[in-house]
């Protein structure tokens, strides 16, 4: 079933009464079956792109657990989200080496170029801010990671730089999307 799933953040096409549907075809699947929260919970962020409580609400209840259990389990591991993420996940280490390196000035410039705290997500969710410990890149500090790219000797005035190639491939995305759309087959 997951398989089928929408891969994207907070797919637009769909609504959330479309998506609790889908969720409660997932939900059928896992009824019964032991330790089923946290496949059911990453399968449901990938569906909504976060977890939004009615969600968490239909999931305790269709698993016979409190919904104090499930909210719980969420808040402990760093994966999940109750907030909607931007499709670029930015993170800086600030782990020792980094940390020392720069990386505190590195986050604070971040939160003034995408105007977020850490935690937030942009107005045009596009990214979210997080911070990490390590990424095992410390002779590289200070480091971020946008997605699975690393960045590494990282310097205030080349976040602007770095940023803006993750918007140039949304534009270039969008655009490729909207021909796409609006392609007929016909030459003007």
């Amino acid at each position: 079933m997951s398989a089928e799933l929408c891969k994207c953040t907070g797919c637009a096409e769909a609504t959330e009464e479309e998506l609790l549907n889908q969720l409660d075809d997932v939900l059928e699947e896992y009824v019964g079956t032991p330790g089923a929260l946290i496949p059911v919970l990453q399968i449901a962020q990938t569906l909504f792109g976060y977890l939004p409580e009615p969600a968490l609400k239909k999931i305790a209840l269709a698993l016979g657990k409190p919904f104090s259990e499930v909210a719980g389990v969420v808040s402990f591991y760093s994966f999940f989200s109750t907030v909607p993420r931007g499709k670029h996940l930015v993170r800086v280490c600030l782990g020792t080496a980094c940390y020392v390196r720069g990386g505190k000035e590195v986050l604070s410039a971040l939160k003034q170029a995408l105007n977020v705290e850490v935690g937030e997500t942009t107005s045009d969710r596009l990214f979210s801010l997080d911070i990490g410990r390590c990424f095992g890149a410390c002779g590289l500090a200070p480091v971020i990671m946008i997605d699975d790219d690393v960045h590494q000797r990282v310097k205030p005035t080349q976040l602007g730089k770095i940023l803006d190639g993750y918007r140039t491939e949304e534009e270039a995305a969008q655009k490729a999307k909207a021909a796409e759309e609006n392609d007929y087959g016909f030459r003007y």
